[in-house]
């Protein structure tokens, strides 16, 4: 085997799943068609709060969060303000940063855990065996190896591992090789993207509104430059044409009554929104995430947080996998069963925010200025949609009778300090620990939580070193819970007798953690 895990496709979702996987001890080998360096032309703006709490269980989050801007109240539709600070989260703001910023942070990450990255390598073939899979790829410069670079095409040098996760994109090599359909739609216009300077910027980090069946936005990075996206339905030309800051300064006169001078542009694009989902994210031993597996409006920038969140919910399962953990093949068909629901609910939420963006008759436009006034003022609908979007509020199904805390994700808890019980590489009795959920989950494992002085029931098993034993800050506290290495909650017992808590907290870790 040359690894245990082929990625391909080294943006964000790729460079997370290969660091996870690294940082776990498990052989990796990165796939990228590009030359090495990270690009400067990004799309991806906006890192919602449930991203940043991924990336603070991996201690990346403030180093990311000091590169990017806070925007705790962003103005849309409407003149509407939106306020992100009552989310239950340590990141109550939308952090508007460029994709780049974040795959730096992620690939320094992978690196510095020995995450191997090859960049100039095409994936070009995928084959699947019983125990293995190929994956031939063609190396920049080499002239074999398949001439157009299709799927089917050619010989190529071959890479063999367990597993293999196509993180490739919206037109996937490795989608295409297992067979799986991209099925959905394509607007017809398209949207122009671009990163300006402005001579007159607008008052606030962010600005965006919908007028004359059209709609701009306009994003500060904080340090002078401005992400500019415009979009007008009546605009249908081919997706290579050229783009022209004309263009977009005319789009956004139109809709927000000025351009603010814009000029500079660093670089323009021009690109099609799309609304596809793969059918399945596994076949086989192979997997897809972000892109590969669901494209979707860049409307309320789900996109790159959809495919990080989907990196973070495979990895763990995969490592389980690797270390032969009994039930660990049910375990990895969860990936789909719960993470597709998630990339359809994105398409959704995101298509209708595009269309309301957009709507011709003008009766129709002000109804829709009501309804987001109305949602805005109303704190059930604006907490829910906002949960939505920003991932906080989003769970997974727990089978009929499970607690009902199960699936959902665990808030940044606060812990005493001090681990009950040594724990292997970490933190033990005579230091100090975490004290806080997150801090603790830097360590890739499952968490036990439970009152001062109750002992873990993994203590002298085969799942010892795998479930970290941490105590509520909080005295009062009695419920013990059993949270996963991405945060979601695997089992909660309330169970007043230690012997029926012990039960249900082992029977929890059998059902989604492939016990030991």
């Amino acid at each position: 085997m040359d690894a245990e895990v082929i990625v391909v496709g080294a943006g964000p979702v790729g460079l997370l799943l290969a660091g996870d996987l690294a940082a776990a001890g498990r052989s990796v080998v990165l796939l990228e068609r590009r030359p090495p360096g990270l690009s400067n032309l990004t799309r991806a703006l906006a890192v919602h709060a449930r991203t940043l709490e991924y990336l603070d269980a991996r201690g990346l989050a403030d180093d990311l969060i000091d590169r990017g801007r806070r925007v705790a109240r962003p103005r849309g539709i409407a003149g509407v303000e939106l306020d992100l600070t009552g989310l239950r989260t340590r990141f109550p703001f939308l952090l508007v940063t460029p994709q780049y910023e974040v795959e730096r942070l992620l690939e320094r990450r992978a690196r510095k855990a020995g995450a191997d990255i090859r960049y100039g390598t095409e994936a070009i073939g995928v084959e699947q065996w019983e125990a293995a899979v190929t994956v031939r790829v063609r190396r920049a410069g080499s002239s074999g190896a398949g001439g157009d670079g299709n799927a089917g095409g050619g010989t190529g040098d071959a890479l063999r591992a367990r597993w293999v996760v196509g993180t490739d994109g919206h037109r996937s090599t490795v989608r295409e090789a297992v067979g799986l359909p991209f099925p959905g739609q394509t607007f017809p216009a398209s949207l122009v993207l671009a990163d300006v300077r402005l001579a007159g910027p607008p008052q606030g980090p962010v600005r965006a509104d919908a007028r004359d069946n059209a709609f701009a936005l306009i994003a500060s990075f904080g340090d002078g430059r401005y992400r500019v996206v415009g979009w007008d339905p009546r605009n249908e030309v081919p997706e290579d044409t050229p783009v022209d800051l004309d263009e977009l300064r005319e789009i956004t006169r139109r809709v927000l009554g000025t351009d603010f001078g814009m000029r500079d542009a660093q670089w323009l694009s021009r690109l099609r929104s799309e609304e596809r989902q793969v059918p399945t994210y596994r076949v086989g031993r192979v997997f897809l995430a972000g892109d590969a597996a669901h494209v979707h409006s860049p409307a309320g920038g789900q996109g790159m947080n959809t495919g990080l969140q989907d990196a973070g919910n495979l990895s763990w399962k995969l490592v389980a996998a690797l270390e032969g953990r009994p039930g660990a093949g049910d375990l990895l068909d969860t990936y789909h069963a719960e993470r597709h629901p998630i990339g359809a609910l994105a398409l959704r939420s995101s298509g209708a925010l595009l269309r309301a963006a957009v709507l011709r008759p003008a009766p129709a436009r002000a109804v829709r200025d009501l309804a987001v006034r109305l949602f805005a003022d109303t704190p059930a609908l604006r907490d829910r949609g906002l949960g939505q979007v920003t991932g906080i509020g989003l769970g997974y199904r727990a089978e009929r009778g499970a607690h009902p805390l199960v699936g959902r994700q665990a808030p940044d808890l606060a812990l005493a300090d001090g681990f009950p019980g040594g724990a292997p590489g970490g933190p033990s009795d005579t230091g100090r620990a975490p004290s806080r959920l997150y801090g603790v989950l830097r360590a890739g494992r499952f968490v036990l939580v439970t009152p001062a002085g109750e002992p873990s029931p993994f203590a002298g098993t085969p799942d010892a070193d795998r479930v970290w034993h941490v105590r509520w800050a909080n005295p009062d506290r009695r419920t013990a819970l059993l949270i996963r290495p991405d945060a979601h909650i695997a089992g909660a017992t309330e169970a007043r007798d230690p012997a029926r808590r012990a039960e249900d907290l082992r029977a929890a870790l059998a059902r989604r953690g492939g016990a030991g």
